[in-house]
């Protein structure tokens, strides 16, 4: 019988996998319209909290009183995942899993101005030795006008809200709520993108698209049971085994292999994440800034 903590570890550890796999999948389909891609994240991500909604919620499982905080989150983690999915498609996935380590360097400065939080001078050092991690690692991009390196940044501050968001509407809704309207908005907006022309998938290729889904709502599903079982402070950490999996499996489909600039960026952006998490953890708040896609 597992403890309370090593089942929060469990969850946190499947999560990452299947946010992992999800990333692949996404880099994978590139020969398909992005707004297909998008429309198979939705579609069965709504069909998966469906079948999660609490027997006393059935009747009644789309009520909420908090409908623009709720419109807010889905119009930033819309913006979010639209610019995760293309930097996906277009960079190295290790360069793209580092840079996305930087929300909560955005989520520090957003802080101050839409919560009115006080950051001290270990968060604002936080904050720099992130910004210059990013520099480090877009520098090849920048060098040669890559505009793709400006995506996942883009994640970054769509991300660095919607944590925010989040914070403030857990407090009254269910995660699975906060997660089906998401998923809700992402197929609409997807149907929007059909005259612009999709791709009749076979057999095998809609099997792998409508896993985008499914390993969507249940990496977030597991990501909040993490959170609900164990303490933050021995789980979070582990979401950084991202980057080990990009790294193996970036080399092992597609033959990137991370320049050192990569490595060494990604690594202070993860040393400032950590700094600021730990502030948090001292000052007795709780910051996750989960990918919640």
């Amino acid at each position: 019988m597992l403890s309370k903590n090593q089942l929060g570890f469990l969850y946190m550890f499947l999560s990452v996998c299947a946010f992992s796999v999800m990333d692949i999948i996404v880099k994978w389909s590139q020969h398909y319209p992005l707004g297909e891609v998008l429309f198979f994240r939705g579609f069965f991500g709504v069909i998966f909290y469906l079948f999660i909604i609490p027997s006393d919620r059935r009747k009644n499982f789309y009520y909420t009183k908090r409908a623009g905080l709720h419109f807010l989150r889905c119009a930033f983690g819309l913006i979010a995942l639209v610019a995760i999915f293309i930097a996906l498609r277009n960079l190295p996935l290790a360069t793209v899993v580092s840079i996305s380590f930087a929300a909560p360097i955005f989520t520090t400065i957003f802080s101050i101005f839409l919560l009115r939080e006080k950051v001290g001078i270990f968060r604002w050092l936080a904050v720099i030795i992130g910004f210059v991690g990013i520099i480090i690692i877009t520098e090849p991009g920048l060098s040669s006008v890559n505009i793709y390196y400006i995506y996942p940044i883009i994640f970054c501050l769509g991300l660095s809200y919607v944590a925010i968001a989040i914070r403030q509407l857990s407090k009254t809704e269910p995660v699975w709520l906060i997660s089906l309207y998401f998923s809700v908005a992402i197929t609409l907006l997807s149907l929007f993108t059909i005259p612009y022309g999709w791709i009749m998938p076979s057999l095998y290729d809609l099997v792998f698209l409508s896993l985008i889904g499914l390993f969507g709502g249940v990496a977030n599903l597991w990501l909040s049971q993490s959170y609900k079982y164990s303490e933050v402070s021995l789980v979070t950490p582990l979401k950084y085994l991202a980057l080990v999996f990009a790294i193996f499996f970036g080399y092992l489909i597609w033959g990137e292999i991370p320049t050192i600039k990569t490595l060494m960026g990604s690594g202070l952006v993860i040393i400032s994440s950590l700094i600021i998490f730990r502030r948090e953890i001292y000052l007795k708040k709780q910051l996750t800034v989960a990918r919640h896609e």
